[in-house]
């Protein structure tokens, strides 16, 4: 039985060419016993969301939210409201940060629930990290205006990424390197995790592209500023550690054959330059290790218990947030084909690095 009087948009993702985007619009369903239905107000666009793309398959992201065969809802950040309960503790009118498809609308199933938040137990979902099924709840104490709600989305769970991979490293001591490498030094995560190394760990170096390193320069988070076509000459080989947010094939290559046996840690992350990745193997020195920033929240939640890193982790989003005002512009775009157009720039890595891109496809 569907409730026909609402409709329902979701944009759908082809998992064989993720480029590849279209919009549908359904009539709602009637809510299920034991659900709640948000009416997902916003949501943040970066180069993480089509990082979840690229590896929707090897890391379950697309199981978070089922598709149609053959196509995928690409998981987003993004602040909810709830529009419909018949679950205590939870209610209409509440509003949530967590994880959404890029859709209008989401249904989730509350456990836990408590004053500041609940965890969505939804049989597609239980099963996967719980870092992704937390919705906190947003009330007068958050102590966020417009803009910084805008930056929740933007930035918390890419910083999130940032502290864990600070904090991974130092908890190794570094690995013994005296400098710390990373790809895509103009994407929000680098960002953050140069941010934090300048600040406590060794020499630090960002890899960009030609035509960012003017902005990487500006930020002033790095003692050194390389782009890709100058690994080969301008790394220094010393004891180093890398972080591979690109997922730049070649560069990973390059930069393996510059250090060999100086290059004491490779740690993959991610894919912002998707386009350019592909299996590395061969490669001089260590190999590439990939890190999943789940499994370092889990050792610190058994290290630290969960407010300690959960405190350590929205000190360091804020913080950094607070920064980001200097660099990063929000830009607000409502629609269907609005999303998709944004979604290509994002995906072809066209779009600014100073800018911070919020969608609405509620009420579209």
């Amino acid at each position: 039985m569907e409730d026909n009087s609402m409709q329902l948009t979701t944009l759908l993702v082809n998992r064989k060419n993720i480029t590849d985007i279209r919009a549908v619009t359904d009539a709602a369903p009637v809510l299920a016993k034991g659900n709640v239905r948000f009416k997902i107000e916003n949501f943040a666009l970066t180069a993480n969301n089509v990082t979840y793309a690229a590896a929707g398959d090897a890391l379950k992201y697309w199981q978070f939210f089922p598709a149609e065969k053959g196509w995928g809802k690409v998981p987003v950040w993004g602040i909810g409201q709830i529009i419909e309960t018949g679950v205590e503790g939870v209610s209409v009118g509440d509003r949530y940060f967590g994880y959404f498809p890029m859709a209008s609308h989401l249904d989730v199933t509350p456990d836990r629930i408590n004053p500041h938040g609940f965890r969505d137990v939804m049989p597609a979902r239980v099963d996967l990290p719980p870092i992704y099924n937390r919705y906190e709840r947003l009330t007068e104490a958050s102590d966020l205006d417009a803009d910084l709600e805008d930056r929740l989305s933007l930035l918390r769970p890419l910083y999130a990424t940032s502290f864990l991979l600070w904090d991974f490293m130092v908890d190794n001591d570094w690995f013994g390197a005296e400098q710390i490498i990373v790809s895509s030094a103009s994407s929000k995560t680098s960002i953050g995790l140069l941010s934090l190394a300048k600040r406590q760990g060794p020499k630090v170096v960002g890899l960009t592209s030609p035509g960012n390193v003017t902005f990487v320069e500006r930020l002033q988070i790095c003692d050194q500023i390389i782009d890709y076509d100058a690994i080969a000459s301008d790394v220094d080989q010393v004891p180093s550690v890398y972080v591979d947010i690109a997922g730049h094939s070649q560069a990973t290559k390059t930069l393996h054959e510059r250090l060999g046996d100086d290059l004491k840690h490779s740690a993959a992350v991610g894919t912002s330059h998707w386009d350019k990745f592909a299996p590395t193997g061969g490669l001089a020195g260590p190999k590439p290790l990939f890190f999943f920033a789940p499994s370092q929240s889990e050792k610190r939640l058994k290290d630290w218990g969960p407010e300690i890193l959960e405190n350590r982790i929205k000190d360091c989003w804020r913080e950094l947030a607070m920064e980001s005002r200097n660099w990063m512009n929000i830009e607000h775009h409502n629609g269907a084909d609005k999303a998709m157009a944004i979604y290509q720039h994002v995906a072809d890595g066209s779009l600014s690095p100073t800018v911070g891109v919020i969608i609405s496809l509620a009420d579209s």
